[in-house]
């Protein structure tokens, strides 16, 4: 593949073409210079190897400041090249890092979801038979209705522990009635023992009238 293929950016291109130019000027320099006769040459033979020097020093100009601006182009594309490497490897440290995030995250969410969950224990009416009674969560999603069940649970659970509350303070209602009466009758008795007690007399000195 020949060079000129190979090279796409127009002022390489333009440096190529100076560089050939000139070796080709020197090249024709140098032929001019060995057609130079034996003796002392003719004017217009100076004339042509002068204009041929000046030539070839015009292109050796020109290659020179091409070269001073490819230099120059070439520390400008380097600190180019510097910069869009950070900024690349910027970019791929925060990918990495949004990888490693990533990760995690599928960890966090995978653990959530092996979860063994308390609500999972909880003796839930099965899904049938809420909806039978909460039609209204019919078209609710599985987590919305899970959440439902477990708040009717909750108020299920309320209401029954409402009414243990009023059967438990009226069992203590009951056992306080049946302890007064036992008291009432214990103390009855003791009554009675002492009236018996005190009728003693009065029956023996009927037993003596008698």
């Amino acid at each position: 593949m020949a060079v000129d293929d190979i090279v796409t950016d127009p002022s390489l291109k333009v440096t190529l073409d100076t560089s050939r130019q000139t070796r080709e000027q020197a090249i024709a320099l140098l032929d001019l210079a060995s057609d130079a006769p034996p003796t002392s040459p003719s004017h217009d033979f100076q004339l042509q190897i002068s204009k041929q020097q000046k030539t070839l020093v015009t292109y050796l100009a020109q290659l020179r400041g091409l070269h001073r601006d490819a230099h120059v182009g070439a520390r400008e594309t380097k600190a180019l090249t510097a910069e869009a490497r950070q900024e690349v490897d910027k970019l791929h440290l925060q990918l990495q890092n949004l990888y490693y995030e990533q990760r995690h995250l599928q960890g966090e969410i995978a653990a959530c979801e092996s979860y063994d969950h308390k609500y999972s224990q909880l003796p839930l009416i099965p899904v049938e038979q809420f909806l039978v009674e909460h039609p209204e969560h019919a078209d609710a999603d599985e987590n919305a209705l899970t959440i439902a069940r477990i708040d009717h649970e909750h108020a299920e659970r309320l209401a029954l522990e409402e009414q243990r509350q009023g059967l438990l303070k009226k069992k203590q209602g009951l056992i306080a009635d049946n302890k007064k009466r036992k008291d009432d009758l214990a103390n009855l008795d003791k009554d009675l023992e002492k009236f018996i007690d005190a009728a003693k007399p009065i029956q023996k000195t009927f037993e003596k009238v008698v």
